[in-house]
């Protein structure tokens, strides 16, 4: 080896950080190898929202939660199925128990965290809780992280608000809480301008704490250093060769090393193998998810499972949004009153208020039997007036280009906006008339639409009755296009409920572990609710790192 360390941790994820963060605590040497010039991964540009049931911020304010009600929850909504590994009982049951775990560690460790009042979970079934389990960082300076500052990848929302604060903000014209959530984000703004502070919310606040975290407490992190192979020596991954710009160097990892370097969302190569007819350039993530340590993982013997799943976002392709950057996600706008989702045909086929991860797969098996590859969401003048569009704010007035180009297409009746999408007509009004006819009921007969308290709290909380059902009859009628896109994927190495890769007779691949979208999700193909993916990313990486200082083998 030309250098040696204890443990080396592949990508630089926010469960990279909890890993290393476990490990110098113990005095052992880390080293974090980023492929790219910019720490943070797909993290920094997300929600940065973790799923942590029974954590010690819903037990403050006295919201019910416990390990039984958690687990029963996750087995009804992912269950036990032979061909996702990554999910199974055992694992569950170990994230389960070990996510409040990692938090409480964190908070310990100085890092500040809070619960979002409210924010339900996904699905209406057993043990789930409507308060809601996600856990956000708190806002942070990140100018606190001093010439790592610009190292860090930038978030998505350059403004001073927490997420909750942020959704109120569409509501602004018809609000006034709206309004003043708006004053107070202002009054950061002025108040971060003379104190020279520079306030971050969501995951570019979660990934400037963590990097600040492991900086801190003398983490080794390279930038700019891929890690071309694992070196396996009696019958143990003992540690990497990265390419450096004086050429290949190998750097031994006494402890192991933990791979979490992303999933596959941007190679196109893996996405026709596993995922046959889905596009990255539809996908949200970072440009550098190409999966290599993946493929790199099942060189050496590593199993690989559920590479057909995926965190699925319903994504819009605007004029001017570039393919490699993030896209307007469409899942809080087509659940808002007045508006619905069609195939090509002009025909209804899902609950238009279920999660993004479980609209996008029904997007998908719809397409193989009908054309819904772009689907459209069809709405009409009520909606425009009210509601977010595509990432612009509520209002009729749209980019020209989004006429021009066909990304906003109108109609003054649904005949011509059928016409206009190559929809038979005749479809596109009986779908409209039913769909009518049940908000004027009251109740979506079709999908249940509105049922769910997730459904009640993703749409209009000003509209009443129903806070997501609003008929569409207010002419110009509109339409968007939109395809499956995705925030990440759920496939990748099998691992067992201490983090170790797994071979696919069930063996241990010894002195390597996994976390994050490298590995077969805990959730299977669901998300049972916000935050399904950080969570476990940052869960697997603190039980990987206890995992390695108790035992190497």
């Amino acid at each position: 080896m030309d250098e040696q360390v204890d443990f080396i941790i592949v990508g630089s994820g926010a469960g990279s950080m909890a890993a290393a963060l476990v490990l110098r605590d113990a005095g052992k040497r880390v080293l974090i190898l980023e492929k790219s010039d910019l720490v943070g991964g797909t993290t920094a540009t997300s929600g940065g929202v973790m799923w942590i049931p029974n954590n010690r911020f819903m037990r403050e304010d006295g919201i019910p939660d416990g390990t039984d009600q958690a687990i029963a929850y996750l087995d009804a909504v992912v269950g036990d199925h032979d061909d996702r590994p990554g999910a199974s009982a055992e694992r569950r049951k170990a994230y389960v128990e070990q996510s409040p775990q990692l938090l409480d560690f964190l908070v310990d460790h100085g890092l500040a965290f809070r619960r979002i009042p409210s924010w339900p979970d996904y699905y209406d079934a057993p043990g789930a809780s409507v308060p809601g389990r996600a856990v956000v960082s708190t806002l942070f300076d990140i100018k606190q992280l001093g010439e790592w500052m610009d190292k860090l990848r930038p978030g998505f929302l350059p403004l001073p608000a927490n997420l909750d604060e942020a959704m109120q903000l569409p509501l602004l014209k018809r609000s006034w809480a709206a309004k003043g959530v708006l004053l107070r984000i202002l009054w950061r703004v002025i108040v971060d301008k003379f104190t020279g502070r520079k306030r971050a919310t969501a995951g570019h606040a979660l990934q400037g704490q963590m990097l600040n975290a492991a900086l801190k407490a003398g983490a080794d992190i390279r930038l700019n250093t891929p890690v071309r192979e694992l070196i396996v020596e009696d019958d143990r991954v003992s540690g990497v060769v990265v390419a450096t710009a004086s050429g290949d160097r190998r750097i031994g990892a006494g402890l192991g090393v933990l791979i979490n370097a992303g999933g596959v969302s941007r190679n196109q190569a893996l996405l026709d193998k596993h995922m046959p007819g889905i596009q990255a350039d539809w996908s949200s993530v970072q440009l550098n998810d190409t999966g290599e340590m993946i493929e790199e993982g099942a060189r050496i013997g590593g199993a690989l499972a559920q590479m057909a799943d995926r965190l699925g976002m319903p994504s819009a392709m605007p004029p001017g949004v570039d393919v490699t950057a993030i896209k307007p996600g469409l899942q809080n706008d087509m659940c808002k009153p007045h508006a619905i989702v069609v195939d090509q045909t002009g025909t209804r086929y899902a609950r238009e208020s279920c999660s993004h991860v479980e609209f996008t797969r029904l997007m998908v098996e719809r397409d193989r039997d009908v054309p819904a590859v772009p689907s459209w969401m069809v709405f009409d003048s009520q909606y425009l007036g009210k509601y977010m569009l595509a990432g612009s704010m509520p209002g009729p007035k749209k980019p020209p280009e989004w006429f021009d180009q066909k990304f906003l297409v109108q109609g003054e009746t649904l005949d011509e906006l059928a016409t206009a999408c190559d929809m038979e007509p005749a479809t596109l009004n009986a779908t409209v008339d039913r769909f009518n006819g049940f908000v004027r009921q009251g109740h979506d007969d079709d999908f249940q639409r509105g049922d769910a308290p997730y459904d009640q709290w993703v749409g209009d909380p000003l509209h009443d009755p129903s806070k997501t059902l609003g008929s569409l009859e207010q002419r110009p009628f509109f339409a968007v296009p939109f395809y499956p896109g995705d925030v990440g994927t759920f496939g990748g190495l099998v691992t067992d409920a201490s983090a170790r890769v797994l071979r696919g007779d069930g063996s241990v691949i010894n002195g390597l572990y996994a976390t994050g979208t490298s590995t077969a999700s805990v959730m299977g193909a669901v998300e049972p609710g916000p935050g399904g993916s950080i969570g476990p990313s940052m869960t697997w990486g603190y039980v990987a790192a206890r995992h390695a200082l108790k035992n190497t083998t």
